[in-house]
């Protein structure tokens, strides 16, 4: 008889939501002496709002499995596992031919290229990795191509950085590749460390061999033989599959000398970075490598000529390499057949904020904005209005509800006032004051600043002492444009990109919502009731059902009323948290 693969989502958000409890209960019912159960920990496979998540795939069929806990997989294990008898409503339904990814509508628009292992493979398994055509793209290339055929064939691919800059990723090799020197080196920039962001995390912890792999590649194509992965601390998971990937690479030859019988050698170290948001900017991440304080250094020379240790040094981040292998495997055409003329392949982006379906997507280059949140991302929580994305993290922007249709593309979205960035999407509702978005953004900015450039240093401060006056009533008139004239000084005398696009967020904001700084200054309110010296939280009395939600959630008990009478804030006592309107099912919770 045929064995039955339980797979258990085992990412970071698979375990924050309870996959150590899941994972248990099966490791504690196979002790019992059942041969017919194979147990697999993976990756996330995307759908971080559904973990825990667990796949059974027999003979008979494949299921997935939706916010399993302990319980649940006691009844999954005795009734569908060992009793052949699934129960449809957990099920998420079943999986699509191959077992590849659940047959959901969340996958129906997408395409996995740099994802095409993560939740289906073994992270921590080689011989997994290899089943998928693992190092079948460095063989290649050791063995059937030269340098030059490489370069072209990335070039060919339109493969753009994804990093953030969207530099032509063969282009970037190629300049690296003619550079002179006696010692070359590769970086993997693992440093990610945008709000909102978790991308690399993601592939890092479901595929981390196919990172190995393009780094490897691209160290055969510029020359080198020495490879750095920069990746932050805070992601100690990511870290630790890292880690048994290298081993295990190197212990069966894939890292060493003479790879796979050729002259090629190759060796990585695993840098931990201190989570400086600013060793996000290459020049900086190179000086803490070295052991500097992470700096940015002016430019030129760039890396490709001087970077570390002033030696050639190349430099993508993980979803670049993750791309590499598939590429060389499936060549240029096949990568150009997504995504539009300037834009090529597919990008991940990572969705969180006020919407249904949080987690990881990968879609072509040139997909809308809107068929992301909505078709996908499965629109806004409890039916409220979108009313913006904030895309690009801390240096990016925050797009509005008239540009939903933007395609997601470099050109496209820089013309919005944001920037792709790495691919973290926050996504906004009706009740964000973004304002408020705009201070949080340059607070994060202005902490994270290293300090080296006067205007990024003073001038973000002052930056975040005017949003800060304006979110607590004190604002004048005179600040939306001091705020522009900062913001473009700051632009302008920045060394690195942390201090060019810290702006952003807030001239992306005035761009779009100067109606909602006006409020704040002149009218003294915050429409949307965020910030507290702004807002008064009311009860529609036509509206409320004396439900009695409101005054169950309410910390300070400032909502007084009786089951079938309508209920009252007192305002003495309202601390301004929100959480009545956040848990009242009839919008009947207001501002005045």
């Amino acid at each position: 008889m045929s064995k039955t693969l339980i797979r258990i989502g085992y990412a970071s958000c698979g375990i924050a939501a309870g996959a150590k409890d899941v994972l248990a209960v099966v490791e504690k019912r196979m002790k019992k002496g059942s041969r017919r159960v194979e147990l697999q920990k993976t990756g996330c496979i995307g759908i971080c709002f559904d973990e825990p998540i667990v796949q059974i795939i027999n003979e008979q069929g494949q299921w997935t499995y939706r916010k399993v806990d302990g319980k649940k997989m006691e009844r999954i294990y005795d009734e569908h596992v060992l009793g052949g008898a699934p129960i449809y409503e957990w099920t998420v339904g079943e999986l699509s031919t191959g077992g590849e990814v659940p047959d959901r509508p969340i996958f129906e628009h997408q395409q996995r290229i740099a994802l095409r292992n993560t939740g289906i493979i073994d992270p921590e398994s080689l011989d997994a990795y290899l089943e998928k055509q693992g190092y079948q793209a460095l063989e290649k290339v050791l063995k059937e191509m030269d340098p030059d055929m490489v370069v072209k064939e990335i070039m060919d691919s339109g493969l753009r950085g994804r990093g953030g800059a969207g530099f032509p990723t063969g282009l970037k090799w190629s300049f690296c590749k003619k550079a002179a020197g006696d010692r070359k080196f590769i970086i993997c920039n693992a440093d990610e460390g945008d709000p909102g962001a978790f991308m690399d995390r993601n592939l890092l912890e479901g595929d981390p061999h196919s990172v190995l792999e393009g780094m490897m590649i691209a160290a055969n194509t510029i020359g080198a033989s020495e490879g750095y992965i920069y990746c932050r601390a805070e992601y100690p998971l990511a870290i630790r599959r890292l880690k048994i990937a290298i081993g295990q690479a190197r212990e069966r030859g894939f890292i060493g000398k003479n790879i796979m019988g050729t002259e090629f050698s190759f060796d990585i170290t695993l840098k931990e970075g201190a989570g400086a948001f600013v060793c996000g900017e290459e020049t900086a991440l190179i000086a803490s490598i070295e052991g500097e304080r992470g700096m940015p250094r002016i430019r030129p020379p760039f890396p490709a000529e001087a970077g570390l240790w002033g030696k050639p040094t190349n430099n993508n981040n993980v979803e670049t390499y993750a791309n590499i292998p598939w590429i060389i495997l499936n060549g240029a055409r096949e990568f150009q057949k997504f995504g539009i003329k300037s834009s090529r392949g597919t990008k991940v982006f990572s969705l969180a904020g006020k919407i249904n379906r949080g987690g990881l997507v990968e879609v072509p280059m040139g997909t809308p904005l809107r068929k992301i949140i909505f078709e996908i991302g499965g629109g806004i929580p409890k039916d409220r209005r979108f009313k913006a994305v904030q895309l690009g993290g801390p240096s990016g922007g925050c797009i509005p509800t008239q540009l939903l249709d933007t395609p997601v593309d470099y050109e496209s979205i820089t013309a919005t006032g944001a920037i792709m960035g790495s691919g973290g999407m926050v996504v906004m509702d009706e009740n964000t004051c973004m304002v408020e978005v705009a201070r949080y953004f340059l607070g994060f900015t202005q902490n994270e600043s290293c300090g080296k450039c006067t205007f990024c240093r003073i001038g973000t401060l002052r930056m975040l002492e005017v949003l800060e006056r304006i979110t607590k009533g004190q604002g004048k008139e005179t600040d939306i444009d001091e705020l522009k004239e900062l913001a473009e000084l700051i632009r302008a005398s920045s060394l690195c990109g942390l201090g060019q696009g810290a702006p952003n967020p807030v001239l992306t904001t005035l761009r779009y919502f100067e109606n909602e700084y006006h409020a704040h200054i002149v009218d003294k309110k915050c429409p949307a009731g965020v910030c507290k010296e702004l807002t008064t939280f009311v009860i529609d009395e036509e509206v409320c059902r004396a439900c009695g939600l409101c005054k169950k959630a309410c910390p300070s008990e400032a909502i007084e009323g009786k089951p079938g009478v309508k209920h009252v804030i007192v305002q003495d006592r309202c601390i301004k948290c929100g959480s009545c309107r956040e848990v009242c099912p009839f919008d009947a919770v207001g501002t005045g």
